[in-house]
């Protein structure tokens, strides 16, 4: 299909192709469904359609089924007649096995290129999400990424940042005057979510180098599209850090790239896996941050696909930004999915020939009901479609072919050593390295005058600076009046003893007795 990326066979029979118009697909869009419904099927087979189209993709691989796009599917394998089938009731009559360009990254960097960002490109809005602070905690986080600016104290890993919050503790009293109040309990309740954090592995997301945007927008030398597949199996254990990636990944597009308006395919697309985690307690700053995103970044030329189980796990001001939709099955099983389903079902335009309603709660695994965007931009009548088999390989690869995918890429050995530059951490303890020794040189130079002191004292040590006369007037003064000294103090002597106080009163008394 010129211009579109096939989906599969709708209409009566499924014999009317689907398909989702490139022109169109950075309206950003949906896949939801319940568990095993299909909905990694779909994801793969866009990537896929995208991929051929010479769009790049990123997704994240939550069960590891999606490395399989690196390898062409086989006709050994179990599904092969199955996949033939369903080729030719579609009408899909070029159906063949085909492997799409991918380069896998890691967090970790266990399953793939090391992918890193720096604290202050993450910056305070959103590390706030990831920490789970209250508002006088994120106050504190926005201080010590403006002392960070003025004071020049680059903040690149945990410990920079970890660095800088003690710093803060510690000189909260000044900073109070400038910045508000500085409480050394939300400074510690802080340390101790970093610690969190650190525990789950954000040490090696957090570093140098961090990634350039532009190495998820490659294409091969045949023109396609390069699928940047994210491994995300481990990372989902702490799935704070997950969203938190994903949601980095998509403000530092829109962010960084530049306005091309409505192009005729998009510059990358972006599936966003298990969308729930994103919104799941998020504060409403956070929510208005996405919803700003999916309204803007798409005259950026990227297209934003969020793909969960219920469309309700997406704040309905997102939604209505969602035109290509793909809803695979909603089960009702309870008055809950019985009001889910019928919620969902009204979001699409009414197909005459069929319930909306009942299609998304009959259809199989495999099929769905779709919705696309037509000329003009105006949603498509819902149409209930099976979706085309993949051509790349269903399920996981090897350790092995994954670990040479890795190595054969054009990226290899540029992520893979982290760099650790000087930055707040090292300017930190210089700094307090210069206080210390400058603090010790005081206290020796103390200690130093008051030994000094002490001999003067102790009459152990004679300087001349204390001498206010000459030493001749004072030894000739001392000199001659050495006797009369003497004298003087044998006479006070006598005078405090018996005889002395006898001598006192009998002079008093006949004074008094003459008057």
């Amino acid at each position: 299909m010129d211009g579109k990326v096939f989906l599969g066979g709708g209409g009566e029979n499924y014999s009317v192709k689907q398909g989702l118009a490139l022109k169109y697909a950075n309206r950003h869009g949906l896949i939801a469904g319940a568990t095993g419904t299909g909905k990694t099927v779909t994801l793969q087979i866009l990537a896929e359609g995208f991929s051929a189209a010479g769009v790049p993709v990123v997704l994240s691989d939550v069960k590891g089924d999606l490395a399989g796009l690196a390898k062409a599917g086989r006709p050994d394998q179990k599904l092969h007649q199955s996949f033939i089938d369903r080729a030719a009731a579609i009408g899909f009559d070029d159906y063949a096995y085909a492997a799409c360009p991918v380069t896998f990254w890691d967090v970790y960097g266990e399953q793939g290129h090391p992918l890193r960002t720096t604290v202050a490109e993450m910056g305070p809005l959103l590390l706030s999400r990831l920490l789970d602070l209250s508002e006088a905690q994120e106050g504190i986080l926005n201080i010590a990424f403006r002392l960070s600016d003025e004071e020049g104290l680059p903040l690149l890993d945990l410990k920079d940042l970890q660095a800088l919050l003690t710093w803060i503790g510690e000189n909260r009293e000044k900073l109070s005057l400038r910045y508000g109040n500085v409480s050394v309990a939300s400074v510690g309740a802080i340390q101790r979510r970093l610690l969190v954090i650190e525990n789950q592995g954000a040490t090696q997301f957090f570093g140098e180098p961090a990634l350039e945007l532009a190495d998820l927008m490659r294409t091969d030398a045949r023109g396609h599209g390069m699928v940047n597949i994210l491994a995300a199996d481990k990372l989902m254990a702490a799935p704070g850090l997950y969203a938190t990636c994903l949601l980095w990944l998509l403000s530092e597009l829109f962010e960084e790239l530049p306005e091309v308006g409505d192009p005729e395919k998009p510059k990358l697309v972006f599936f966003f896996d298990e969308a729930h985690l994103l919104f799941d307690g998020a504060p409403k700053a956070l929510v208005d941050k996405v919803e700003q995103v999916a309204r803007l970044i798409r005259s950026k030329g990227v297209g934003v696909y969020f793909v969960t189980q219920q469309p309700a796990d997406v704040p309905e001001d997102i939604l209505a930004q969602l035109g290509n939709r793909v809803q695979h099955a909603l089960r009702a099983f309870t008055a809950r999915d019985r009001r889910n389903l019928k919620a969902a079902a009204e979001t699409y335009r009414d197909n005459p020939r069929f319930s909306t309603e009942e299609a998304i709660r009959d259809v199989g695994t495999g099929e769905a009901v779709t919705s696309m965007l037509g000329p003009k931009g105006a949603p498509g009548v819902v149409e209930r479609t099976l979706i085309r088999p993949p051509s790349s390989q269903l399920g996981p690869i090897t350790e092995a072919e994954r670990r040479a995918i890795i190595a054969a890429s054009g990226l290899a050995g540029k992520y893979d050593t982290a760099v650790d530059r000087r930055s707040a951490y090292e300017i930190l303890q210089q700094r307090a390295g210069a206080a210390a020794t400058e603090a010790a040189l005081a206290e020796e130079k103390a200690e130093t005058a008051a030994a000094a002191e002490r001999e003067f004292n102790a009459a152990r040590r004679y300087s001349g600076a204390r001498v206010s006369r000459s030493s001749a007037r004072v030894q000739s003064s001392r000199s001659g009046d050495s006797f009369g000294s003497a004298l003087s103090q044998a006479v006070i002597k006598e005078l405090k003893g018996t005889t002395g106080r006898r001598i006192v009163r009998g002079i008093l008394g006949s004074f008094f007795k003459g008057r």
